[in-house]
């Protein structure tokens, strides 16, 4: 069946019930820290334009992510990523995480994207992209986000290191190059420059 990838309307908010139970679910059975999202939260996302959803023929959600600003736009998290246990290994949350990533690039150029996790595809889709392994304490500072994280049940273990790490893995993408990039970058073109010069004698 053919499946459509697109950001999600206010047509997809009677899907939100669904997304959630279905996030819900997949944490349970898992039995790893994934942290809810009622369904109030859900249509929300989608009414500001920030999701992206997955069917499958008209009326089936096949897959599902959402994007969250933090810190007065600075940070973006690419977050409540799920596929239909019907619809996997297929590479389809990775069509759905790329889409995010797009639409969050798109809506917030300037801003670094992070995300934590405990689910070694979602790190390595998120390597793909171009994100890499960082400290908690180069993610956003903004207490909402952190909140976030009451519902799931590795709080405690986030709460007794004093938010300094958890279960989860953090992934971060800065748009902008850090400074080593920058100084290799810079050799670069100082080496090129030098053999241009060399063939030119």
């Amino acid at each position: 069946m053919d499946i459509s990838i697109q950001v999600a309307t206010a047509s997809h908010t009677k899907h939100a019930e669904n997304i959630s139970l279905m996030i819900e679910d997949a944490a349970r059975k898992r039995g790893t820290g994934i942290s809810k999202r009622p369904p109030e939260y859900i249509r929300r996302k989608i009414m500001e334009g920030k999701a992206i959803i997955a069917l499958a023929g008209e009326d089936t959600v096949a897959g599902f992510c959402y994007i969250e600003t933090w810190g007065h736009n600075k940070y973006i998290a690419n977050s409540g990523l799920i596929v239909n246990e019907d619809f996997r290994k297929h590479g389809l949350a990775t069509r759905i995480k790329e889409a995010a990533f797009e639409l969050s690039r798109k809506k917030y150029p300037d801003a670094k994207l992070f995300g934590i996790t405990t689910s070694l595809a979602v790190m390595k889709i998120n390597s793909d992209l171009g994100y890499r392994p960082v400290t908690f304490s180069e993610l956003t500072t903004d207490e909402e986000f952190w909140k976030g994280c009451q519902s799931c049940p590795n709080f405690d273990i986030l709460t007794r290191n004093q938010r300094s790490n958890c279960l989860c893995t953090a992934m971060l993408y800065d748009p902008q190059p850090r400074s080593s990039e920058k100084k290799q970058s810079q050799v670069k073109v100082r080496v090129e420059e030098n053999n241009a010069g060399d063939e030119s004698k």
